[in-house]
């Protein structure tokens, strides 16, 4: 997934194909802050309202990971400028960025300009929303400083989904044979145990090339594609991956005995919002130097090397996660492709179709509570009840008076109603809203707004 998404060689983020876009009507797939402005407009307000909650602290940092063309954060930040005290307590926009095509795309929408200037952390550009404030381009979330007094506002929509995932299908009767070798990158890993008795363990589903017996006989699928040359398969032993990963949780350990169970896991992912939870509460002690990886090929080095047992004086700022995946279950069998708008397999053209797989929310949720005793976390929820909270309707109904004519109503109201349709594929229902928030020992919980919080409720808690 990896590769095919952002290898500098032709990956499917990386790539800048003359005449076609990844996003929108005339690219592959529409993404929620593309559908209506009122989308990134809310996820802005969600941002004012956690500021004011937490006591309007001061070195903001905004931050979001896999900005797409840009457009969440040109609304967010719009948003925010009519914001004014929010607005001056920005110090710094970051945005994690791996391709130069979409980073001068972000750079045009965010500055004006699609030549930011390089310096040590990456590029930067002033903010044409904020005075005196600099946007930030960084090739990893890495890059970006950990600070003890700063308070990070994070927002990652549809970056969970494109992270790679390993697949793992329960075998009965599996046998670890002696001496067997297993290839790893560092090297071939023998067992020391010797052999052990047939009983049910993990195997990894891997990907393999499909044998010329298999293939179909006819020249392409139905709807024209190639047919794919590659399919998974699952792996003869254990892997080192197998061994290990299902190990990691009591919801993988719980289907231990249940033969033929799929479970998919994201290392990544769990690295990434381990990283979110320590930049806002601070470390646990055994998780004080886990680091989100750096790529291989990063052309610049990180400044912000990784702080030793980094704590913060006091909890401070949120993430706001808001991709697709079931609420409480495992995900299994998810791994898809998407090309114009229609479900292909993940398997052909590598690098014209992108690749996604559902988010395990309950497995973010543990891993930021396992990085971090200063937050807590909430959802998810569904995205309709998210947005509804907010004030979608009301938002809209103010926009729909504004509008020149009847079929700027029209696009609004259909927007609108995509965003929040809660039918079995509806946007509203399938999508869901997680938030990492602060949490302060020998303090009530708080529910932020969106997440069974309110507005009247966020100023009862101030005492005001």
């Amino acid at each position: 997934m990896r590769q095919c998404l952002t290898s500098d060689q032709g990956g499917y983020y990386t790539r800048q194909t003359a005449g076609h876009d990844q996003f929108g009507a005339n690219g592959d797939f529409v993404t929620s802050p593309e559908i209506s402005q009122v989308f990134g407009e809310l996820a802005g307000i969600w941002l004012y309202t956690e500021w004011l909650a937490q006591g309007r602290s001061g070195k903001v940092q905004i931050i979001e990971v896999g900005p797409g063309r840009g457009t969440l954060m040109d609304d967010v930040l719009r948003t925010i400028s009519s914001f004014k005290p929010f607005a001056q307590s920005v110090e710094a926009i970051y945005m994690i960025e791996a391709s130069d095509h979409l980073r001068k795309q972000q750079a045009k929408l965010l500055s004006g300009t699609e030549e930011p200037e390089a310096f040590e952390l990456g590029w930067r550009a002033p903010c044409k929303y904020i005075p005196n404030c600099t946007v930030v381009w960084c090739e990893d979330l890495r890059f970006v400083p950990k600070e003890e007094t700063s308070t990070p506002f994070i927002l990652a929509h549809e970056f969970f989904d494109a992270l790679p995932i390993h697949v793992f299908q329960n075998v009965a009767n599996s046998t670890i044979p002696a001496a067997s070798k297993t290839i790893t990158a560092d090297g071939p890993m023998t067992p020391k145990t010797g052999p052990q008795a047939p009983q049910n363990r993990w195997h990894e589903l891997v990907v393999a090339p499909i044998h010329e017996s298999q293939m179909p006989t006819s020249p392409t699928e139905d709807d024209g594609s190639p047919h794919p040359e590659f399919h998974l398969t699952v792996s003869k032993t254990p892997t080192p991956h197998s061994l290990y990963l299902p190990q990691t949780s009591d919801r993988y350990k719980a289907l231990a005995n249940t033969t033929d169970a799929i479970i998919e896991i994201s290392p990544e992912s769990l690295s990434y919002i381990g990283d979110f939870a320590v930049r806002i509460g601070g470390a646990n002690a055994h998780t004080a130097t886990t680091q989100t990886p750096i790529p291989a090929d990063a052309s610049i080095n990180p400044k912000s090397k990784p702080v030793p047992n980094f704590q913060k004086p006091k909890p401070s700022g949120a993430a706001l996660i808001l991709d697709y995946g079931p609420a409480s279950t495992i995900p299994a069998n998810t791994l898809r492709g998407i090309r114009s708008h229609r479900p292909c397999s993940p398997f052909v053209s590598a690098g014209l179709v992108d690749i996604s797989a559902d988010v395990d929310f309950v497995a973010l949720a543990e891993a930021a509570l396992d990085a971090s005793p200063g937050v807590e976390v909430h959802g998810p929820v569904e995205q309709a009840y998210f947005l509804s909270t907010l004030g979608i309707t009301e938002r809209a109904e103010r926009l729909l008076k504004a509008a020149a004519d009847e079929e700027t109503k029209q696009r609004l109201e259909t927007a609108v109603q995509r965003l929040v349709d809660r039918g079995p594929t509806g946007m509203g229902r399938i999508y869901k809203a997680m938030a990492v928030v602060p949490h302060v020992e020998g303090t009530a919980v708080r529910r932020p707004v969106g997440f069974g919080g309110s507005v009247v409720d966020m100023f009862k808690a101030q005492g005001r």
